[in-house]
């Protein structure tokens, strides 16, 4: 059972079967050969998906976060790696309207630019940072002219080959301030390094290295001064709510998909001993019961959490916690659900060239994403028992 993502803009005008399809029949391929999906992003461009979030009078869809969370499933379902690449555009497009629903409109170019056809990336990822937003080893150092320079590392840059804009941040010499800009891909003062992209799964992606070398960061393009540390800005709730809503609707995808393949499989297959196809077999239904309950219970919690985010809701202390448990839950089950598909998919579902094995392989990338488990538990244990004192 592949539960159906639903959402109030008309998905399947933009997204169309045929469209969909394209990008499954690419993605082996794409897995294989560990190229970037140029014809995927040029095809989802075309049907005006890059500027879903963009209000229709800047000339996009007028979509809002629950709609991309829904296309972003649909996406995932066909090709998880195309799906992960176009998430860190997304996000920085649902920082945008987040921030323009409380009304500040500081992003909107982000939007007139998206509908243009710009493509924002995520330059935030820092190896050994697990402060994450709240520090950076990054060095913003500010100019006369109101820009920042900025010199640091960043990993797992999505969509390293094609971002027309980098979203990066780094904090101030004086340690005081984290400072966040948008770099032009024509800028001097960066490079991406592709030299150890050979990864496990979600291989399309080509989330390469980015070194920031002295990279100038002009003052209209400088979005936020925020003092380092942890903080409650807009713009950070803003990023974490985005960005963790949309990798939890990639990975609820994946498992939406994984599931399908299951049931076909056990639908497919016969026992030589009864004759009958596996699907009648009475532990075989029960685990396919559980994927079924697995798969029910992250769509609900999925779309109660975006719902909230679209309509403003105040959770207070508790929104962290709820978005990082929507992220944490969605890998969860998304993991559980390949598990399922590759043992009901019998020996066949070994095989490389197997969708099945693919996807075992691309989940695993949620490991990775912010939180991971161990900031997650502490996350949880803080809101249950209250942080720790020295």
């Amino acid at each position: 059972m592949t539960t159906r993502p639903h959402a109030s803009a008309d998905l399947s005008s933009v997204l169309t079967p045929a469209l969909l399809e394209s990008l499954r029949d690419r993605a082996a391929t794409l897995d294989q050969s560990n190229s970037f999906p140029h014809q995927d992003l040029q095809d989802l461009a075309r049907a005006g998906y890059l500027g879903a979030l963009a209000p229709r009078e800047l000339g996009g869809l007028g979509w809002d976060l629950s709609d991309v969370v829904g296309g972003q499933r649909l996406v995932a379902q066909h090709a998880p790696a195309t799906a992960l690449a176009v998430n860190m555009h997304h996000v920085w497009n649902g920082v945008a309207s987040i921030l323009a629903a409380h009304g500040d409109d500081s992003l909107e170019f982000i939007h007139r630019e998206s509908a243009a056809g710009e493509i924002f990336a995520f330059g935030i990822s820092e190896a050994g940072n697990d402060a994450v937003l709240f520090d950076s080893g990054t060095v913003a150092e500010p100019l006369q002219t109101g820009g920042y320079r900025f010199t640091g590392t960043k990993i797992f840059t999505t969509l390293s080959p094609v971002w027309t804009r980098l979203g990066v941040f780094g904090k101030t010499p004086d340690g005081a301030q984290l400072v966040f800009g948008f770099l032009d891909r024509a800028s001097a003062g960066w490079s991406a390094d592709d030299s150890s992209w050979d990864m496990l799964g979600m291989r399309a992606t080509h989330s390469h290295t980015t070194r920031l070398e002295g990279a100038v960061v002009p003052a209209d393009r400088i979005v936020r001064r925020i003092p380092a540390g942890p903080n409650a800005d807009p713009l950070t709730f803003g990023i974490f709510a985005s960005f963790l809503t949309l990798i939890a609707a990639v990975y609820t995808g994946v498992g939406e998909r994984a599931a399908q393949l299951g049931a076909e499989a056990l639908a497919r297959r016969t026992s030589r001993v009864t004759g009958q196809p596996l699907s009648h077999d009475p532990v075989l239904r029960y685990k396919a019961g559980e994927a079924t309950l697995r798969g029910i219970t992250q769509d609900t919690l999925l779309r109660s959490v975006v719902a909230d985010i679209v309509a403003g809701a105040d959770w207070g202390p508790e929104w962290f916690p709820r978005l990082v448990a929507t992220k944490t839950q969605a890998v969860r089950t998304a993991k559980a659900q390949v598990d399922y598909a590759l043992e009901a998919s019998g020996g066949a579902g070994f095989h490389r060239a197997a969708e099945i094995t693919r996807l075992y392989r691309d989940v695993m990338a949620g490991v990775f994403h912010p939180s991971d488990d161990e900031s997650a538990h502490n996350t949880f244990a803080n809101l249950a028992l209250g942080p720790l004192t020295s």
